[in-house]
């Protein structure tokens, strides 16, 4: 019997977003000894838990008490986001990974872009080939960001203590 049309689009929208809840559950993790790591842990767990959601079943995306949670994190982060982009325009000394404001600029920025792509995926739970695409992309981004900055050392020596001593 052959499989139905579309699978392997859903099966890579359900794969992308299990990673993308196993990234956004491990940013939470390394925040451990970060000092306001409480914030920090619940801004990544809460597109951990959505995304986990998403990977499970696709259609709930549609659902209201998913949107609305989606909706609001997406909010507060964007409001997050503007306020750290502008202290970064005004102080930023180095690359924006140097600076603690740009990584943590960069976490809300992965966020907001991954909920807007599930948001998006609401009509259609596999989306069109653009948006696989783009989540294959968006899903390997963060990863290989990861990958690269932990194997450069030399970029990490500057960075605070609590920022070393992590994954």
């Amino acid at each position: 019997m052959a499989p139905a049309p579309g699978w392997w689009a859903r099966s890579l929208w359900r794969a992308c977003n299990a990673l993308m809840a196993a990234f956004f559950a491990l940013a939470a993790v390394v925040q451990v000894n970060d000092p306001d790591a409480e914030l920090w842990v619940v801004v990544y767990m809460i597109p951990a838990g959505l995304a986990l959601l998403v990977g499970c079943n696709p259609l709930v995306t549609g659902n209201f008490v998913w949107k609305s949670v989606s909706t609001i994190h997406m909010l507060f982060c964007v409001v997050w986001a503007v306020r750290l982009a502008h202290y970064l325009l005004l102080h930023a000394q180095q690359s924006i990974l140097q600076e603690e404001e740009g990584r943590e600029l960069s976490g809300l920025v992965i966020i907001m872009a991954w909920m807007t792509l599930c948001h998006s995926s609401a009509k259609n739970p596999t989306g069109g080939r653009i948006q696989l695409a783009m989540a294959v992309i968006l899903t390997l981004f963060p990863l290989t960001l990861w990958i690269y900055v932990h194997i450069n050392q030399e970029m990490r020596s500057s960075w605070p203590t609590h920022c070393k001593t992590v994954i």
